[in-house]
């Protein structure tokens, strides 16, 4: 957490560290999302499939947005920090239910 809390209404900033090659499935948000890539390369890409070939990459410094709803996927190349802003409460949708982790952990 850098700020606000993505649980509640209002303004929040998040730094997320990934290892290289950690990939975040096609997913969307409600609401209006701002990224600025820290450390590394994030590779984005749009759309319902994960498809790397597809991904722009993202270097240290850049700074993106993505509307809300906009379908998207992302991986890490090298180890990459990035910095996530946006309206709170936060939410995730995996386009593919079971790409969601939080499903995946509750599997017996």
């Amino acid at each position: 957490m850098v700020s606000g809390d993505p649980s509640k209404a209002g303004p929040f900033t998040v730094e997320l560290a990934m290892p290289s090659g950690y990939k975040i499935p096609p997913h969307f948000h409600p609401t209006d999302e701002a990224v600025e890539v820290k450390k590394g390369t994030l590779l984005v890409g749009m759309g319902d499939r994960f498809d790397a070939a597809k991904a722009k990459p993202m270097a240290a410094g850049e700074k993106g947005s993505l509307p809300a709803n906009a379908h998207h996927f992302a991986a890490a190349k090298g180890t990459t920090l990035i910095s996530v802003s946006a309206m709170g409460p936060f939410a995730m949708t995996y386009v593919n239910p079971a790409d969601d982790p939080r499903k995946q952990s509750a599997k017996p």
